[in-house]
């Protein structure tokens, strides 16, 4: 959730911030979208302790000592760790931002790859999402569905899609734009999650 501002100097939630830009909601996709990672990682964590195991039964006249088994344990550790560092760092710091003024997905690809939509508030049409499937339906999460005067904005495994939708609806009405049917000319992806398109 954003912070409060201070007296004096406003606090600034993103380094894109505007002074007069008041930051009224954030969100992030659900972890799910990091599972392929921490299987990963959990399966690298295992290979110390089946290694010792491996060598107890191969060697039982020279057992490994607790020793390297715990040396073993604490290298998978570390390693299964940084296999699933990425994948964490790419949920953590993929945000979407809500101000009075726009609407900024940012979405972070590793270590160094980092883009940015930036959207006025007063050209999104219509919010809709979709909780598709028994995987979407069980775990909370689905996809949020933006129509704007320029394209359309998809965001996948966005976690409590039906919360997310009616707090981006109060805001906008807050704000007093109306959510009204697309324009016919608006056909089109301006950004996908997976695959970013341009009209």
């Amino acid at each position: 959730m954003p912070k409060k501002q201070t007296a004096g100097k406003p606090h600034k939630y993103f380094n894109d911030q505007f002074d007069d830009e008041e930051v009224l909601f954030v969100f992030r996709k659900h972890p799910v979208v990091m599972r392929k990672g921490l299987i990963f990682g959990m399966a690298a964590w295992l290979i110390g302790p089946l290694y010792t195991v491996v060598l107890t039964y191969t060697q039982p006249n020279n057992p490994p000592s607790m020793t390297m088994f715990g040396l073993s344990l604490l290298g998978s550790i570390v390693i299964g760790s940084l296999i699933f560092a990425p994948w964490y760092i790419s949920w953590y710091f993929s945000v979407f931002i809500i101000t009075d003024q726009r609407l900024l997905q940012i979405t972070q690809k590793g270590l160094f790859n980092r883009s940015v939509v930036d959207m006025a508030l007063n050209q999104i049409q219509m919010v809709n999402y979709q909780i598709a499937g028994l995987q979407e339906t069980l775990l909370g999460f689905g996809t949020i569905m933006m129509q704007t005067y320029v394209g359309d904005l998809v965001i996948h495994d966005v976690h409590h899609p039906a919360k997310i939708q009616k707090k981006i609806i109060g805001i906008l009405r807050e704000q007093g734009i109306t959510t009204t049917q697309p324009a016919p000319a608006a056909s089109g992806t301006i950004a996908n999650d997976d695959n970013e398109e341009e009209i």
